[in-house]
């Protein structure tokens, strides 16, 4: 494929604005992404990447559990549920002042976006107040705020987006037609639902999905496909490579290959042009080669610290070592008064 065919294909899946709504992405279309030459798709997906990111900035963002184990779910990667012997004991939700530390350790590592994590299935009232009042502190110190907290109805969601919570993160994890191979607690539905009510509330979605739980190809291309279709797709998407924890369903599943793991970094990318597109969990076991093949595909986002909720994470060292070392910058963000949106 020469250069000239190559700009035509980028011409057939890229609007011509950045707004321009995406879509309907076929999953057909996205399998053939998937299946193109990788020097190809990466040249694509960094063309992409360029015209809406010019800047090329690494956003740092630290996700704390603030509410550990206990989960009445049976997601089949999940060590916080309660079904599964993974030794992660519950832990009841965290008090406002732990948070803030952790937060402010957070921003003066440099992360500009601060995620807390509850292992509820669904929180009740009494829940959403008390995490509230974490947004709101958090969000006093100049983070941007993000939660995930199981499912949500529409007046929690509204009542996190008054206390200043901007993102919400709630995945799909996978296509449609693989979901209960993964879980059967609740329904894909279901989370779609969640997804609705945050963008009624005018919070923006952070939403993405794991690869390496057994699906097959087609199964990840629906996932993607899922994403890219959501009106609007979402701003932030994490794509997560399995990480094994024992006792759980999943601990036995195949490593997915690295270089499968970058062509969907790179789909996410030009399918959803103006996402930040977060390499999440599993970097530990990428190395930092896989990692450079990753922002060249198009990832602009790292959870960074040496914790992911209950699994380990590149320390920030690290990461800050690596970023030099591949000329990339951390985003900045200026300073917010209290209250207002980053």
């Amino acid at each position: 494929m020469g250069a000239n065919d190559l700009q035509q294909t980028i011409t057939l899946h890229r609007p011509a604005k950045a707004e321009a709504p995406q879509g309907p992405w076929t999953v057909e279309a996205i399998q053939a992404l998937l299946d193109k030459p990788l020097m190809d798709l990466l040249f694509e997906a960094q063309t992409v990447h360029r015209q809406h990111f010019p800047e090329g900035d690494i956003e740092l963002a630290t996700l704390l559990s603030v509410k550990t184990g206990g989960c009445p779910e049976n997601c089949g990667y999940c060590p916080q549920s309660a079904e599964f012997d993974t030794g992660v004991k519950a832990q009841k939700l965290m008090e406002v002042d732990e948070v803030v530390r952790a937060a402010q350790a957070a921003k003066d590592a440099g992360a500009t976006r601060f995620c807390m994590g509850a292992a509820w299935r669904a929180p009740k009232d009494r829940d959403v107040e008390k995490v509230a009042v974490l947004v709101e502190a958090v969000k006093g110190l100049g983070l941007q705020t993000c939660a995930t907290l199981g499912m949500l109805e529409p007046h929690h969601a509204h009542q996190l987006k008054a206390a200043g919570l901007d993102y919400y993160n709630h995945n799909l994890d996978t296509a449609p037609e693989y979901y209960t191979d993964v879980v059967d607690t609740r329904t894909y539905q279901d989370r779609l639902d969640t997804l609705a009510h945050v963008r009624s509330a005018g919070i923006s979605v952070c939403c993405g999905g794991i690869v390496g739980m057994g699906e097959a190809p087609v199964h990840r291309a629906g996932l993607i496909a899922q994403l890219a279709n959501l009106d609007p797709y979402p701003e932030s998407v994490p794509i997560n490579s399995l990480v094994r924890v024992p006792g759980t369903p999943l601990a036995d599943s195949e490593p997915v290959d690295p270089f499968d793991f970058v062509r969907m970094i790179a789909v996410a990318r030009i399918t959803m042009p103006t996402a930040r597109v977060r390499l999440s969990a599993g970097r530990q076991q990428m190395g930092d080669a896989v990692q450079a093949l990753c922002f060249m595909a198009g990832a602009n986002s790292i959870f960074y610290g040496d914790k992911l909720l209950v699994t380990g994470n590149p320390d920030v060292e690290a990461d800050t070592v690596l970023l030099r070392k591949l000329g990339l910058n951390a985003r900045q963000v200026q300073e917010q008064p209290e209250g207002c949106a980053a």
